[in-house]
């Protein structure tokens, strides 16, 4: 039986593979927070529920069928906590945590494996990576949820429940997991603009990517004059914070005379940044998002679906993707046949492979809300497109249809939250056949286009 298992796991490719454990995480999420002990007295649980809560978590979504607050007891937190702190980081950098304690050797395949998990494109200095990713991870959650915990002494009246709040909220908003423990999300803590500080700032220290986190910490500990930063960190970091300050203008404009009228500055101020930060994956939210109108909700698809970085706790079709599609689009316009930026000329096989994702994402949540469409129609469509967007970009905001979704409805959407953590790339790789290379070629030929 040992030898078939082996035999079976060797035949799979690093994309199965990783798919497997991810499958493997779900189940044991779901035997975890399916004890009586994870449960409060009384909490209303059915199979579909915990599947769903188990795939929501380990992809850290944040999407909810029950109430977080109500349902789970303090042995219940705690193991949602591990799972998002499981799922957030990644199965294969616990995994390589786990094989550097054990003694045991990283070979080429596991490397692969890790290759596969992060999104990484070399071998090189991927074991070491992953051990800095997990320190500096462990790291900004721990001084998180002292800062919290401290910080909700205020509001809590035991020390307990104050810093159970603060490392659970560090964790969620680290892992961008979208889960929150007070019941309204961040609604309570709306005129409080320390909290909201400290939580977005979690969030892009999640969000940003990995490889940047390293590449910042090398930059301020180096003692190099000159310090160079790569390519990726250059167009991750420059898009990720336009898409922010662009997300929050947005949101301003859609709302100006509707939700922010009436508001001081910096209400309005923390409420655009706020939401345009935590939109793309964080899942948090400072307002109820069904008071916004039609065409902030469909701008706040855009974003859910564009999402965080590669290499990082969230998902959607990623930053330099959609970076990648408009230099694309900007040099096609302009005539030119080579796609350059910061002094460097980007691989034909890299933006390609942008517009392969792209087109993937978009087949993804137009056909799944096709499919909600069709099972689900007491909804609107667009609180569905919503419900897919929010599913694809691992973000877990909702209008509130979730608890409200048929069984098949709520496979649909586990289906997206599993794919968007796994990313398209991956699922691609998953479900495609490696095509030997031809020793020949047949004759090309143009055809119309446009």
């Amino acid at each position: 039986m040992k030898l078939k298992l082996k035999k079976f796991i060797q035949v799979l490719s690093p994309a199965q593979l990783i798919a497997l454990y991810y499958f493997l995480a779900v189940t044991v999420a779901f035997i975890l927070l399916s004890l009586p002990a994870a449960h409060k007295q009384g909490a209303s649980w059915s199979f579909i529920d915990a599947l769903f809560t188990a795939v929501s978590s380990v992809s850290v979504t944040g999407l909810t069928v029950v109430s977080t607050a109500d349902t789970f007891s303090t042995a219940g937190i705690v193991i949602l906590a591990f799972v998002l702190q499981f799922g957030g980081i990644g199965i294969m950098t616990l995994g390589t945590f786990v094989w550097l304690i054990m003694g045991k050797r990283i070979g080429l395949r596991e490397r692969k494996l890790i290759m596969v998990d992060q999104n990484q494109s070399q071998f090189s200095g991927i074991v070491n990576l992953m051990k800095q990713v997990l320190f500096l991870i462990l790291l900004i959650e721990f001084l998180g949820g002292i800062i919290l915990g401290t910080y909700f002494l205020t509001y809590y009246d035991s020390f307990e429940q104050a810093y159970l709040h603060g490392f659970f909220a560090s964790v969620s908003a680290t892992t961008n997991g979208g889960f929150d423990i007070t019941g309204n999300s961040l609604v309570p803590f709306r005129h409080d603009y320390f909290v909201q500080f400290i939580t977005m700032l979690l969030i892009v220290f999640g969000a940003i990517g990995f490889p940047v986190l390293v590449e910042v910490k090398d930059f301020l500990f180096s003692k190099q004059r000159r310090y160079s930063f790569t390519l990726f960190t250059k167009i991750t970091t420059v898009t990720f914070g336009l898409l922010v300050l662009f997300g929050a203008v947005g949101i301003y404009a859609l709302e100006a005379s509707h939700v922010m009228k009436g508001k001081s500055w910096h209400d309005v101020l923390f409420l655009c940044l706020f939401q345009s930060t935590a939109t793309r994956s964080g899942g948090l939210a400072t307002i109820d998002v069904s008071q916004l109108s039609a065409p902030t909700l469909f701008f706040i698809c855009a974003l859910m679906f564009i999402g965080a970085s590669p290499s990082s706790v969230g998902g959607g079709i990623r930053t330099t993707t959609f970076a990648l599609n408009l230099l694309a689009l900007f040099h096609f316009a302009r005539g030119n046949k080579a796609v350059k930026v910061f002094k460097r000329e980007l691989h034909q096989a890299d933006v390609i492979k942008s517009l392969v994702v792209t087109m993937m994402a978009i087949l993804l949540v137009f056909g799944s809300t096709l499919i909600l469409a069709v099972t689900e129609k007491n909804q609107t469509l667009l609180g569905l497109l919503f419900e897919v967007c929010s599913a694809f970009g691992t973000t877990g905001l909702s209008l509130g249809i979730t608890p409200h979704l048929s069984d098949i409805g709520k496979c649909v959407i586990m289906v997206v939250m599993f794919i968007g953590r796994i990313g398209i790339l991956t699922f691609l790789y998953l479900i495609g056949r490696k095509e030997i290379e031809a020793n020949y070629h047949y004759p090309k030929e143009r055809i119309i286009i446009g």
